[in-house]
């Protein structure tokens, strides 16, 4: 149980995210990142580039690579996000290991954060959930809350 009466004090938020350096979107998703999130006091923006895939999607029956989509002929090779998730689960042990925290908020939908969930939990340490609808049902379980952030988006959107 969270005590509502106990003194609160923010420690700070870190962030994660990958982007394709090669795309348009995602250069400017960086640079908002970087001029406008990074100046909020306590906020620890990490962005790690994605990495081109070395083997292109193949075909579920004779395996064979897909070099060009058939739709509009682009290329079918792809990024793949690389150590993002491991920065993340290391920053929660570690922040854990030095009793920075009593209360995880985790906006994922991946069950691979279920181990370090199952793990701050048999330290005391309590995980929230930040849920989108049904996908991370699984991490919802492990988690001691969650929050549903559809359900509270709107709170959030600039007038």
């Amino acid at each position: 149980m969270v005590d509502p009466s106990a003194p609160v004090t923010y420690q700070g938020m870190n962030v994660y995210g990958s982007f394709d350096p090669d795309r348009e979107q995602d250069k400017r998703f960086v640079q908002w990142a970087l001029y406008r999130v990074s100046a909020f006091a306590g906020l620890d923006f990490t962005l790690i580039p994605r990495q081109r895939t070395k083997k292109r999607p193949a075909c579920p029956s004779c395996y064979q690579e897909v070099l060009r989509c058939p739709q509009c002929n682009a290329d079918m090779q792809g990024t793949e996000e690389k150590g993002v998730d491991t920065r993340i689960v290391t920053d929660m042990i570690k922040l854990a290991w030095i009793d920075n925290y009593d209360v995880a908020a985790l906006l994922s939908s991946d069950r691979d954060f279920i181990p370090v969930v199952e793990f701050l939990s048999s330290r005391g340490i309590k995980t929230i959930h930040g849920a989108f609808g049904n996908k991370g049902a699984q991490l919802t379980q492990a988690c001691w809350g969650n929050v549903q952030i559809q359900q509270i988006m709107e709170k959030f959107r600039r007038a």
